[in-house]
């Protein structure tokens, strides 16, 4: 059974930092890419960050230079280091292979951006 379980949300300040985990099983996390999406209140769900197997990274114009994507292949977890974060970054925040798998969704975790 595929698990998907991200962690590491709260609220914080603007200008604040989070760093969010997502902890896999029952995938072979090693040759996967993976990413990080999120959806904030009345939106859609969008990409954020990805990385592949290989440790390439790529973003979404919005978080470049502020977030960092990485991974740990011995521990089958991505991270997300999110940096001078913003009200707008307010969202639930998702991991998944990238492209997306419709059946890896899980719970997310609640990140608020608020003074």
């Amino acid at each position: 059974q595929v698990q998907l379980v991200e962690s590491g949300g709260g609220l914080v300040q603007p200008g604040g930092s989070l760093r969010l985990s997502c902890a896999t099983s029952g995938i072979i996390f090693s040759s996967k890419t993976v990413g990080w999406y999120r959806q904030g209140p009345g939106k859609q769900r969008e990409w954020v960050a990805g990385i592949s197997s290989s440790g390439r990274t790529t973003y979404t114009d919005s978080v470049k230079g502020r977030f960092a994507i990485s991974r740990d292949n011995a521990k089958n977890t991505v991270y997300l280091q999110m940096n001078s974060l913003k009200p707008e970054d307010t969202a639930v925040y998702y991991c998944n292979t990238l492209p997306a798998t419709r059946a890896y969704w899980g719970q997310g975790t609640q990140v608020t951006v608020s003074s």
